[in-house]
């Protein structure tokens, strides 16, 4: 997040700069600290290796990839993870989870030894009506099954594919249908709180979060601005 950090790491002396990504495979031995006197800031994930391997065992990849580089600069890998970590005082829930950890095994496939998954066609009947669905039930607790179910296609292949035809992973996608049903709650009058518990936000802090990050302001100053704007 911020500062320099040192590690060493497979027999080699490494560093580290904001914005880059750090992977650590399971088992190896390493250490870690600050490189300069105004120390440093970092989050951390830890997956269980079993959970990468299920996803990619589904979509006919097995195994555990390797990333011979341990420090990547890669800025889709950097937001999957920094959309994680940005709600980490929050529970995750199903479709969240699922979905950054079939984006991760992406990733990781992306920078190993055996190089990135191959092109495939896209499923675009299947993923339309992911799409559909989410937007209909973006107040409720989507589950990566019932998306897999409408898409015919493993959790692994739906998360890049959806990706390719709508530019962001289904998790995303629902979030910013949420936010779009808490501006039409807005608008026609609710509370903050009420619009939050009815766009499926966890609490009004949580759509709070979520909607400065998308739009740059808070919804009570996007309220000032949209009632000004109509009169």
């Amino acid at each position: 997040m911020t500062g320099v950090q040192t590690f060493s790491y497979r027999g080699e002396q490494r560093a580290s700069l904001p914005g880059q990504v750090i992977v650590i495979h399971p088992d190896e031995l390493h250490d870690g600290g600050a490189g300069t006197e105004e120390g440093l800031r970092y989050r951390m994930l830890y997956i269980a290796p079993e959970q990468i391997a299920e996803v990619l065992a589904a979509a006919g990849a097995p195994g555990l990839p390797f990333v011979p580089a341990p420090v990547l600069s890669d800025t889709r890998f950097r937001h999957d993870l920094g959309g994680a970590l940005s709600d980490i005082d929050v529970e995750l829930g199903d479709l969240k989870r699922d979905c950054l950890i079939a984006d991760l095994a992406d990733c990781l496939s992306r920078h190993s030894d055996r190089g990135g998954s191959s092109k495939t066609s896209l499923s675009w009947p299947g993923l339309k009506r992911c799409a559909e669905f989410l937007k209909e039930n973006c107040a409720d607790q989507v589950r990566m099954d019932e998306l897999e179910g409408l898409a015919q296609l493993d959790r692994f292949s739906l998360s890049r594919q959806f990706r390719a035809v709508f530019g962001t992973s289904p998790h995303r996608y629902l979030v910013m249908r949420r936010l779009d049903r808490a501006k039409a709650e807005l608008g026609a009058g609710a509370t903050l709180a009420d619009a939050a518990a009815a766009s499926g936000f966890a609490d009004q802090s949580h759509m709070t979060r979520h909607f400065k990050k998308a739009y740059g302001m808070t919804p009570g100053q996007w309220r000032r601005l949209s009632a000004a704007a109509s009169v």
